[in-house]
């Protein structure tokens, strides 16, 4: 089983050769980062959104998951929302 902290570099890794030059600059959302069946959900935004949390700044970005026990690292799909969406109470 792979570590938080090891999983995180390994999604920061992918972000950045991930990122495409006609997009803004892009970061992990480390304060949103946690585990959920046996994967990591790191989220990220544009730097500008991290910055000042102002929701006009705010991308519509799929997090990042990497499973813990594979190491596999990709972009969550439509079908795994309900991985890192919080069911309204």
């Amino acid at each position: 089983m792979m570590e938080q902290d090891e999983a995180l570099q390994l999604a920061a890794g992918f972000l950045a050769h991930s990122q495409r030059d006609d997009e803004p600059p892009l970061a992990i959302d480390a304060e949103q980062v946690r585990e959920s069946n046996g994967l990591l959900i790191v989220p990220y935004n544009s730097v500008q959104y991290l910055a000042s949390r102002d929701a006009r700044e705010l991308l519509d970005c799929w997090p990042i998951l990497v499973d813990l026990a594979r190491g596999d690292v990709r972009f969550g799909t439509l079908d795994e929302r309900h991985l890192w969406r919080s069911p309204s109470i």
